[in-house]
């Protein structure tokens, strides 16, 4: 399963257990962050696939600049922007994100993100 490992970043619990929980029901390997520690060294450590990551992670932290941490290391790894708000759609930050998913209850979006993000890193 090591091949289909995702890193979940997000500074909501309840949130990190749900897509743990789920995706893990899905045959993924999941490990999660609340974005506190710095992101390149969870990368380094953790080897995902794909990146679920939260754009807001607290008062002083952003996923968008988290996002670019990423970029400027790793062009290639998926990244799946996630977040309750669906104005930052249009920053040009997010422009670097692989896909954007505005959170839910449902997670048929959220996976099937996922899932494509798994492709494009296989092809």
């Amino acid at each position: 399963m090591a091949g289909k490992k995702i890193l979940v970043v997000d500074d909501e619990k309840h949130i990190r257990m749900l897509y743990q929980e789920e995706l893990e029901a899905d045959g993924y390997t999941v490990a999660t962050s609340d974005g506190q520690e710095p992101i390149l060294n969870v990368i380094a450590r953790e080897l995902p696939r794909v990146v679920v990551l939260d754009i807001k992670l607290g008062p002083d932290i952003s996923g968008l600049d988290l996002l670019q941490q990423i970029r400027s290391r790793d062009q290639e790894l998926p990244v799946i922007l996630s977040t309750a708000y669906d104005s930052f759609q249009h920053d040009l930050k997010s422009i670097a994100a692989d896909f954007y998913v505005v959170k839910s209850v449902d997670l048929t979006e959220l996976k099937l993100r996922v899932s494509q993000a798994m492709l494009k890193k296989a092809s």
